[in-house]
This record gives C-alpha cells, structure tokens and sequence, in this order.
C-alpha cells in the first residue's frame, strides 16, 4: 500500500458557483408570460437579480431547450413571495423531446409574517435531457381561473 498524509489546506475543492450550467448559453427558453420589468434572464444567470415573474396570474411554464443533450447532477431552485399569502405548488420535468418524466413536485406556504422565500435543492441523476420544464402553480387554494396570484421564480441553477 502506497500511503502518504496530506495538509487539508493543500485540496481545493470548485466552488459551487463554478459547477453552475450557463443557461442563457445552451438552452433556448419558452416561458407562457413574462413582466417586462422581471425578465426569464434575471433567474437563470448566475448574479443575484430580482428574479422572474409571470405578467398574467394562474399557471405558469418555464420550458428550456438545450442545444445538446445534458446530464444533470443537481436543480437548485428559490423563490420568493414577501407580499402574499398563498399556497404554491410546482414540478420539474426533464427528458428527451416530448417525452418527458417528472422529476419532483413540491408544495409550499408563502407568508408575509413569516415564509417568505423556499429554496430547493435537489440531487439528481439525469442524462441525455435535451428539456427541462419547470409546471408553476402559484395558488394552490383557489380555481386557476380565478387565481389573483403571480408566479415568480428568483433563481434556477442547474450542475
């Protein structure tokens, strides 16, 4: 056995900042609505922006097309609400083409007085997606034709 010990300072580990995909570099976006001053672009970069949000209330979809085939290892996703209170629920799904498989489906309860922001970060094994579509339901609680609330995405990350 070939053996020898190491100083902890001497191994480098990437940060985690490097690991992140350019989003705006491989993949096309189709998203169902969009407010002018919260662009798709403010989520997916990697600066700390305000974010996205849809211009119309009710369900909303975040589709990327990639230019080739990814595999991802992790989906990191946040989202932010300070002002409402409301029950949102969203779904990742992720494959080739058309056929695509849900990877995870998650609930979560804004509330101004107290959960304001949910950050999701999700291990995942997924190879030759070609698109990731990201299903948002920003109130839960209600009939979507009556919804009065906006889906807002802060930030989405994908390693």
């Amino acid at each position: 056995m070939r053996k020898s010990i190491v100083s902890p300072s001497t191994t480098t580990a990437t940060p985690i900042s490097d690991l992140w995909r350019d989003l705006e570099r491989i993949a096309r976006v189709e998203i169902s609505s969009e407010d002018e001053g919260f662009p798709i672009e403010n989520a997916l970069g990697k600066k700390v922006t305000e974010g996205w949000r849809a211009a119309t209330t009710g369900p909303q979809l975040i589709r990327l097309h990639f230019d080739e085939p990814q595999t991802i290892k992790r989906i990191h996703l946040q989202f932010v609400d300070k002002t409402s209170e409301r029950s949102q629920e969203f779904a990742v799904f992720a494959g080739a083409g058309s056929e695509l498989k849900e990877v995870v489906r998650q609930q979560w309860a804004f509330s101004p007085n107290g959960s304001t922001e949910e950050i999701e970060d999700y291990p995942v094994d997924l190879k030759g997606v070609t698109t990731f579509e990201l299903r948002i339901d920003p109130d839960r609680s209600h009939d979507p034709q009556l919804s009065q609330s906006y889906a807002s995405l802060q930030s989405l990350k994908l390693a």
